[in-house]
C-alpha cells in the first residue's frame, strides 16, 4: 500500500464515525482537553479517549502539554489531502454533467425545429 493511500484510508476510516467528526468540529474552534471533549457526549472519558487515539493515528489531531493539561488540537494536513483526492472526482462529475447538459440542449434544439414534410410522390390520398 502506498503511504498516501494509507493516509487516506486512515483519514476516511476516522471520519466514518459521527463522534469523531463531532470531535474534529469542536477542535476546529480551538484546542480542548479530553475532559472538555467528553462533556457534550453521553460517553465515558475512556470511550472518548479511544476515539481520540483513532484520530491521532490518522494524523487528524495532535496533543501538546500545558502544565497538567494535554490539550488536543486539529491537524489540517490529512483533511487537505482528502479534499484534494475528492476534488479530482468533483471535476470528473462536473465535466460529466456539462456533457450531459450539452447533449440535452442539442436534443431540445432538434425537437424545436419544425420537421419538413416529405413529398408524397405517387401515394394515393
Amino acid at each position: 500500500m502506498q503511504p498516501q493511500s494509507y493516509g487516506l484510508d486512515a483519514t476516511f476510516a476516522a471520519l466514518a464515525d459521527p463522534t469523531r467528526r463531532a470531535i474534529l468540529a469542536r477542535l476546529a474552534s480551538g484546542e480542548a482537553s479530553v475532559t472538555e471533549l467528553t462533556e457534550p457526549f453521553a460517553m465515558t472519558q475512556p470511550a472518548i479517549s479511544k476515539h481520540l487515539k483513532v484520530l491521532e493515528r490518522a494524523g487528524l489531531i495532535s496533543h501538546g502539554r500545558d502544565a497538567q493539561r494535554r490539550p488536543r488540537r486539529l491537524e489540517a494536513k490529512p483533511l487537505r489531502e482528502a479534499t484534494e483526492w475528492l476534488e479530482n472526482y468533483r471535476r470528473f462529475w462536473e465535466a460529466s454533467y456539462a456533457r450531459l447538459e450539452g447533449l440535452l440542449e442539442e436534443m431540445q434544439n432538434k425537437a424545436k425545429k419544425p420537421r419538413r414534410k416529405r413529398p408524397s410522390y405517387g401515394r394515393a390520398s
